[in-house]
């Protein structure tokens, strides 16, 4: 065991599925270079631009409590895939981004989409929760549906953001149904 003060480094078996990260390939290589100063991480290949797809529809349901009358517009809202995202992006990156993705190491991009799977089916099951809600008129109901449902909903996209960053740590499936009662 080491000493407390020295650094651990991490060897290849504590990697995503305990294997050694993936060689780049040259054309891998060449997108984290061009990633290199840009608003794709280089590491991962992956931009947290992406995260404002959620950002949108998050600050959609705060506001229900408020503003009932909001829910159709939160009943509009559809997932977006990563590189659909980017395509009507306005960022200046955004050819790389779409680009990037296809090459994102897969100890990176499998986490990532899992993620990505688990935030828009939580957004669903909020969208549901909550129409119900208003349409009972149920506003102390909404209001804490709304703040816990949130509360998850931000939880995973700070797991996205990490993976975007370089994080391999994800949620597991059963976690975040015991957290919204499913």
């Amino acid at each position: 065991m080491p000493a407390a003060d020295s650094p651990v480094t991490p060897s290849a078996s504590d990697s995503a599925g305990g294997q050694a990260p993936e060689p780049d390939s040259p054309q891998t290589a060449a997108l984290k270079r061009r990633a290199h100063g840009s608003n794709v991480n280089e590491q991962t290949l992956l931009a947290t631009d992406y995260l404002n797809h959620f950002n949108e529809v998050a600050m959609l349901l705060e506001m229900l409590p408020d503003m009932p009358e909001m829910i159709e517009d939160v009943k509009a809202w559809r997932p977006k895939p990563y590189q659909d995202h980017f395509r009507t992006s306005t960022i200046a990156d955004k050819e790389l981004a779409i680009e990037a993705y296809d090459h994102a190491p897969k100890r990176y991009r499998e986490p990532f989409d899992t993620t990505v799977d688990q935030i828009n089916r939580l957004i669903a099951i909020s969208i549901e929760r909550l129409g119900a809600d208003v349409g009972r008129g149920e506003q102390d109901l909404l209001r804490a549906n709304v703040k816990s449902l949130s509360q998850i909903i931000q939880r995973l996209m700070d797991v996205a953001g990490g993976i975007i960053h370089g994080s391999e740590k994800t949620m597991a499936q059963g976690e975040i149904d015991a957290m919204i009662g499913h």
